[in-house]
């Protein structure tokens, strides 16, 4: 595994103009070299602005959005339209001011029971890119303050998991049930991008990026390429308690 690189921003909006044109060079790459572009978007406030810098020009004219097909890495078991929703957001802040056809968007249904979800998710990802075990081109994750990445939060069974897809969680709070991708699926990704941002996720990061930190309590720890890139594109308060900044 090679060692992330950490990108350092002035705040959030500079974070967010970062991802946005990460993403659209991962997908200008992917489209060049086989001819289509699978990323999995993350949920929660910070990467709003990045799909809305998406949206945009001249990044929504660069991107090939013909050819791009779209997942996500975890979703809560919510109404439809709930504004907790991941898949909701990212239709209000991009997909829906894109017109994408719905073939290009694979969104995670919770109805009925969250385990039910999570297979019908996993089938759909398995019709997708076939018998093999899945390679996103891009995958965006967040951090929490208290490590988790995804739907992944510590000590859930789900960071063990080695042969399902995807996998049902519940919030510690016990607020929303959830699905998620799992480690495994995630770290074959060819590029991991994490986002994060205010100074309530510095413990976490610090702990996270400069290593030790057991993923059983931190699961962002357990997100480890297998052959891929991994990148941190944070804000100053989330990096305040790096050695190196």
């Amino acid at each position: 595994m090679t060692r992330p690189t950490v990108d350092i921003f002035a705040d959030l909006e500079a974070v967010s103009q970062a991802a946005a044109d990460l993403y659209v060079d991962a997908a200008v790459k992917a489209v060049r070299n086989r001819g289509w572009f699978a990323v999995a978007l993350s949920g929660g406030g910070t990467p709003q602005r990045t799909l809305e810098l998406l949206a945009e020009t001249p990044r929504r004219d660069r991107a090939p959005w013909a050819q791009t097909h779209v997942f996500w890495g975890d979703e809560r078991c919510v109404p439809p339209g709930d504004p907790r929703s991941n898949v909701s957001m990212a239709r209000a802040a991009l997909l829906d001011r894109l017109s994408l056809p719905p073939r290009q968007i694979h969104p995670i249904d919770c109805a009925g029971a969250p385990a039910a979800g999570a297979s019908r998710y996993e089938v759909d990802l398995r019709n997708f890119f076939g018998a093999g075990a899945p390679r996103f081109d891009l995958i965006f994750l967040g951090l929490g303050a208290d490590g988790h990445t995804a739907s992944l939060f510590p000590f859930s069974p789900a960071l063990h998991e080695t042969e399902r897809w995807t996998a049902a969680t519940t919030a510690p709070d016990g607020s929303t049930e959830r699905v998620t991708l799992t480690p495994p699926i995630i770290n074959r990704a060819a590029l991991i991008a994490f986002l994060a941002a205010g100074g309530e996720k510095a413990d976490a990061l610090r702990l996270v990026v400069e290593g030790g930190a057991d993923p059983d309590r931190f699961p962002a720890a357990a997100i480890r390429p297998l052959d891929g890139e991994l990148r941190w594109l944070v804000d100053r308060g989330a990096a305040r308690g790096l050695a190196v900044r």
